[in-house]
């Protein structure tokens, strides 16, 4: 059978045309920005200081000495402190304290290292005193980490870095992918020191295979330079063509303080003659459910958000008294107070379209002298947070 093939039609010709293809590259570039955008795993930055404010306090390898005194045979642990200065170019001049302290690190392992490697990469260990005047939390770098890589944190969850460990890179390191951390760590912070290099741009790959790279100023006059990155990214530096780069990581760990939380860790702690004041009225209350109003305005609409959501907000006075609920390990609850009754911890404030007929205008929380839990009801709204002490005698 023959027959004639039919010419294709205008839109199927145009999907096949250059147009066509560039306008698939077009959203398939979009998409990947949108991904970026919405998905970061790793952000970096610059720290406003001068180089020549920065020294770096270590101590070589300890050497193990006897001594005799009274009879008594001892062994200490011997170590000379060397201090390194800032800026540093060793194609100029090399100091003689960064060769202690090259020669003080170990290699790190070569495990997928690709190709000869000129030199080792290498790392100072953890069991040597090190020491920076460079102090991040005297710059905002944990609130640019916060803001970028964890936007979503609670009110009440905090971000602390403490040092890890200083690595160096030198002349044609071999680029081995550093192995994740086993700790517990939500994110990884890298500081460049101003040691002068080319080459060594730092890699970072999160878990989906996605890739950024980091080329920096290499180690120039001027601010330092920091990157963060998200603990489930694997990280490598590439080969330094010339001089060396040195850099100290931080792990960024998440902490929670406050009243908020299963295991508060509060920053504040009521006094003890605070404390003496709320002891009797808490004795001669069991048995029954008290409350407290709050006398702080939290800008929030009732009907809107739940009073427990208050919490890792409350301030002054209303602090005070949650923490020293807790101190007696009570269970406070947040409930909202509305037309004379007490709402439902888990409900928001419904406002009634007729409060001149509510039956509930003249009634009182009785709930809060005894135990017993009274289900919210429609009525007129009255500006009042009430806050609930379980009594240990009864958790209804």
């Amino acid at each position: 059978m023959t027959g004639k093939v039919p010419l294709p039609s205008k839109a199927r010709s145009s999907r096949t045309s250059p147009e066509y293809d560039n306008e698939a590259v077009y959203r398939a570039n979009i998409s990947a920005l949108i991904n970026a955008k919405t998905r970061p795993f790793a952000v970096s930055g610059q720290i406003p200081i001068d180089p020549a404010n920065l020294t770096l306090f270590f101590r070589s390898q300890a050497s193990t000495v006897f001594s005799h005194n009274n009879g008594t045979d001892r062994m200490k642990q011997g170590g000379i402190t060397y201090s390194l200065d800032f800026p540093v170019d060793i194609d100029f001049d090399m100091p003689p304290a960064l060769d202690v302290l090259i020669a003080a690190c170990r290699p790190h392992l070569l495990s997928g290292a690709e190709g000869y490697a000129e030199n080792e990469t290498l790392y100072f260990p953890p069991n040597l005193p090190l020491t920076t005047t460079l102090e991040i939390a005297n710059h905002p770098i944990l609130e640019a980490v916060r803001n970028t890589l964890f936007p979503s944190l609670p009110v009440g969850h905090y971000l602390t870095a403490i040092r890890d460990r200083l690595e160096v890179w030198l002349k044609g390191n071999a680029v081995t992918v550093q192995p994740r951390a086993i700790d517990n760590r939500i994110a990884t912070i890298v500081v460049t020191l101003p040691v002068r290099f080319r080459g060594g741009a730092l890699v970072v790959r999160n878990a989906e295979g996605a890739e950024d790279k980091f080329y920096g100023r290499g180690g120039k006059g001027g601010d330092m330079e920091w990157t963060a990155f998200m603990a489930d990214c694997d990280y490598e530096m590439e080969a330094v063509r010339n001089g060396c780069r040195i850099t100290i990581s931080y792990a960024v760990q998440l902490k929670t303080f406050g009243p908020a939380g299963i295991h508060p860790d509060p920053l504040i702690t009521p006094s003890d003659q605070f404390l003496d004041m709320l002891s009797p009225v808490l004795n001669m209350s069991r048995g029954r459910r008290i409350g407290f109003y709050l006398s702080g305005d939290y800008g929030v609409n009732p009907a809107d958000v739940l009073a427990e959501s208050l919490v890792p907000h409350l301030k002054g006075g209303d602090s005070i008294l949650y923490h020293a609920l807790k101190l007696y390990k009570l269970a406070p609850e947040l409930s909202w107070t509305a037309g004379g009754y007490i709402w439902a911890i888990d409900q928001t404030v419904e406002f009634a379209n007729d409060v001149a007929d509510s039956p509930t205008g003249s009634r009182m929380p009785s709930s809060i002298l005894n135990g017993n839990r009274i289900p919210a009801v429609r009525g007129p709204f009255s500006t009042g947070r009430n806050l609930e002490r379980k009594s240990p005698t009864n958790s209804a």
